[in-house]
C-alpha cells in the first residue's frame, strides 16, 4: 500500500512547475474505486447510474461510463438544465432527481427528448405534471416521469421523521395513483419509480464528528434499512395489484451500496461520491473509497514555529455546517486546520508536527468535504497518473456551463 510520504512526493513531482491554487484527480484511484464499485454491482441483477452532481466533468464523467463497462447504464443530474448540456455531449439515458416547477425547464426536457435524448425527470405533485404536459405537447413529444418517493423513517404518523425532506409521498397507495395520473397521460410516460435512502447513505458509521456515537449510527442505520426495504416492497406489491408495469425503481448512493444492492425491489442504483472518494466517506463499514480528488494550495507564511499558512483554501461543503463541511488538509500527513481559523477565503493557517517540513512555495494538498463541488472552484482537473499530469479534464465551470 501506498504511503502518505510517498503520495505527497508523486503529486509534487507532477505539479511541478504548475501555478497553485489547483485542482487534481488521481486515474489510478478513480479506476480503482471504479473497478471496486462496478465489482459489486456485477451479479446483482441491478444496473448502475452515475449521479453527476459528485463530478461535474464531462471528461471524467465519459471515462467512468467507459470503465464500468455494461452494468454502468446512465446518468442521473441534479438539474434540467444540466441535463439538457449532458444530452448535448452525447450522453444519453439520464435522470433529472429533483422536480421542478419551472415551465423553461420543463422546455429544456422536451427539447432533448425531441432531439431523440431520453432524458427523464422525478416528480411528486400534479403541478410538476402539468408543466410538464405543456412543454411536451408543444414539441410534440412524450418526457418520460419518475414518481420520487419519501423514503425517511417516519413514527408516530409521521410526527417524528428522521431524514432528509423530499417528496410528500411516502404511502405505497399515494405513490400507485400519481403513477397511474402519468401513464394516462398522452404526453407523458410513467418511466419507474426513484426511492433514495438520503438519510442512510448520509450516515457515515464511524465518523468521531457528530453528537452520536457509532453504536447508536449502526442502529439506527439497521431500523433505517428495514424501514425502507419493506415500504419499497409495499409500493412494488401496490404496483402488481393494479398491474402497473414498473421498468425502473432506483435507490442507493455510495453510503448505502451494500443495503441497495441486496434490495430486491430496486432495479438500480445510483453512485457519485464513491468515484472521486471526498474525505465525509472515510467513516462507512461497508464501502471506503480510495481519495482520488484533491486541491492544492501554496505556503507563503511562516507565521510561528509549528505553523505555516496558505493562500486561500475556504472551500466549504454544502449542507448543515459543521466542522464535517471543512475541506480537510491530506499531504503531508499531520497538518491540522486550528479551531478559531478553520479555512479561509484568502488564507489557511496550519499546525504543522515536528518531522513536517515545509517552506514557502511548498504545496500542501487538501481532500474536499464532498466530491462534486471541488469542480464548481476549479476550471479544471489536473488528471494525474503515476508522477506525471496525464491530461486536463475540464469542469462544468471550465466548459463555461453552471447549475444551480
Amino acid at each position: 500500500m501506498e504511503t502518505r510520504q510517498h503520495r505527497y512526493d508523486r503529486y509534487r513531482k507532477a505539479l511541478a512547475g504548475e501555478a497553485l491554487p489547483v485542482a487534481l484527480v488521481d486515474m489510478g484511484a478513480v479506476d480503482a474505486n471504479v473497478d471496486a464499485v462496478a465489482s459489486l454491482v456485477r451479479g446483482s441483477g441491478k444496473t448502475l447510474r452515475i449521479g453527476t452532481k459528485s463530478v461535474r466533468s464531462v471528461d471524467l464523467l465519459r471515462h467512468m461510463l467507459n470503465r464500468g463497462g455494461p452494468s454502468f447504464r446512465g446518468l442521473m443530474a441534479y438539474a434540467p438544465a444540466e441535463a439538457r448540456f449532458l444530452a448535448t455531449q452525447g450522453f444519453n439515458d439520464i435522470l433529472v432527481a429533483y422536480p421542478t416547477a419551472q415551465a423553461s425547464d420543463a422546455r429544456l426536457l422536451a427539447e432533448a427528448n425531441h432531439e431523440g435524448k431520453r432524458v427523464s425527470i422525478a416528480v411528486e405533485e400534479p403541478i410538476h405534471l402539468d408543466l410538464l404536459e405543456a412543454a411536451a405537447a408543444t414539441y410534440g413529444v412524450r418526457i418520460p416521469v419518475v414518481v420520487d418517493i419519501d423514503v425517511s423513517l417516519r413514527r408516530l404518523g409521521g410526527r417524528v421523521h428522521l431524514g432528509v425532506r423530499r417528496s410528500p409521498l411516502h404511502e405505497a397507495r399515494g405513490v400507485a395513483d400519481l403513477a397511474e395520473r402519468v401513464a394516462s397521460s398522452p404526453h407523458l410516460e410513467f418511466a419507474g419509480l426513484l426511492g433514495y435512502e438520503a438519510h442512510i447513505a448520509g450516515t457515515p458509521d464511524q465518523t468521531p464528528l457528530g453528537p452520536l456515537p457509532p453504536r447508536a449510527k449502526r442502529a439506527f442505520k439497521r431500523i433505517a434499512c428495514a424501514a425502507v426495504t419493506t415500504l419499497r416492497h409495499e409500493i412494488t406489491t401496490e404496483f402488481e395489484r393494479r398491474r402497473l408495469p414498473l421498468p425502473l425503481f432506483n435507490g442507493g448512493g455510495t453510503g448505502s451500496v451494500a443495503s441497495s444492492l441486496r434490495d430486491p425491489s430496486l432495479t438500480e442504483i445510483t453512485v457519485g461520491s464513491a468515484f472521486l472518494g471526498s474525505h465525509l466517506f472515510d467513516h462507512y463499514d461497508d464501502f471506503r473509497p480510495a481519495p482520488a480528488a484533491f486541491f492544492a494550495l501554496q505556503v507563503t507564511r511562516r507565521p510561528a514555529p509549528g505553523f505555516v499558512t496558505c493562500q486561500g483554501g475556504g472551500l466549504i461543503a454544502s449542507g448543515a455546517a459543521g466542522p464535517d463541511r471543512l475541506p480537510m488538509p491530506y499531504l503531508p500527513e499531520g497538518l491540522r486546520l486550528l479551531d478559531l481559523e478553520g479555512a479561509g477565503e484568502v488564507q489557511t493557517p496550519l499546525a504543522v508536527p515536528p518531522h513536517v517540513k515545509l517552506a514557502p512555495g511548498d504545496p500542501v494538498f487538501f481532500r474536499h468535504a464532498k466530491a462534486g463541488e471541488l469542480a464548481t472552484f476549479f476550471r479544471d482537473y489536473l488528471l494525474v497518473r503515476g508522477d506525471h499530469v496525464e491530461s486536463r479534464a475540464l469542469t462544468y465551470r471550465g466548459a463555461g456551463a453552471c447549475f444551480h
